[in-house]
Parts: structure tokens; C-alpha cells; sequence
């Protein structure tokens, strides 16, 4: 199914494949509404040449990670190669209404200090609502009462 969006100025159209879910698209949408103006090479599903493919990777001239965005289920073995083995700059993973005490707690135990520095790895969870919040699928901008955003 073909999803048309209008985010931060810009028309996307995100195909979900059979097995993906609207959430799915929804974070991705989300998460280019929010970083598209900061990081204007940003892109949905890309492959990089890399064992793992982004849902939202944003890179600079010479092909740096300066974004990478994952968005709902995400293993923690992920997390941690991406941050060890990438030299990306900000890693992002995107929940919808979850209770993330839990997992921000486990991300911090488990993964070294050394690689979340500086605001390196973030949490966004999006309100439980942010379907009918979006419905339209305009989104020229994600209200910040939309989410929370807790650095790990």
C-alpha cells in the first residue's frame, strides 16, 4: 500500500510492504518530518553498504553517518554494533506509546558510556495517539507535545 505524505515541505510517498505495519511507516514519516530540515540528505530505506539498512540515514559529502534512525522493534545487538562499528554521529530510535524506563535503563547498562556520549544515542517516543494526531498525513512539523525525548 502506497502512503502519501506531505513532511516539512516536501511530498513522500512510503510503499508498506505485506507484514509491515502503519506504525512503521508512521515513525519513519515522523522522524523525516523532524530531522529533514537539520539534516537535508536525509533519507528513507536506503541501503549503505552495511550489514544493517536504516529506516532514515542521513549522510555528509564524504559519505559520514551523520543520522541514523530506527524505527519500532530494534535489538540491542543492533544498537550497540551501529554504535561501535559506524562512526555515526547521532543514532535515533523511534517508539509509539511504549513504557521505555525499561529499555532506556537496559541501553544504558549495556551499552558503554564511551558510545552514547554527547547526545549520541536518543529515544523518541511518540504519544499513543500519534495516529489520529496524523491522520492527514500533513506534517509540516512534529509538535513537541507529540513526543519525549530522553538521551541514553
Amino acid at each position: 500500500m502506497l502512503h502519501d505524505f506531505q513532511l516539512a515541505e516536501q511530498r513522500v510517498r512510503l510503499w508498506q510492504r505485506n507484514g509491515e505495519s502503519y506504525e512503521h511507516i508512521l515513525m519513519k514519516a515522523l522522524g523525516f518530518a523532524m530531522f529533514a530540515r537539520e539534516y537535508p540528505t536525509l533519507e528513507i530505506e536506503v541501503k549503505v553498504g552495511l550489514r544493517y539498512k536504516p529506516d532514515l540515514v542521513a549522510r555528509n559529502a564524504g559519505g559520514d553517518f551523520l543520522l541514523w534512525g530506527e524505527a519500532g522493534a530494534n535489538s540491542l545487538r543492533k544498537t550497540a554494533w551501529l554504535l561501535k562499528h559506524t562512526r555515526l554521529r547521532k543514532l535515533v530510535l523511534f517508539k509509539i506509546g511504549q513504557n521505555v524506563s525499561q529499555l532506556v535503563e537496559q541501553l544504558r547498562e549495556e551499552i558503554p558510556a564511551k558510545y552514547r556520549l554527547s547526545g549520541r544515542l536518543v529515544l523518541i517516543n511518540f504519544v499513543s495517539d500519534i495516529k489520529n494526531l496524523t491522520a492527514a498525513k500533513q506534517i509540516e512539523k512534529v509538535s513537541a507535545d507529540w513526543f519525549a525525548e530522553i538521551e541514553i
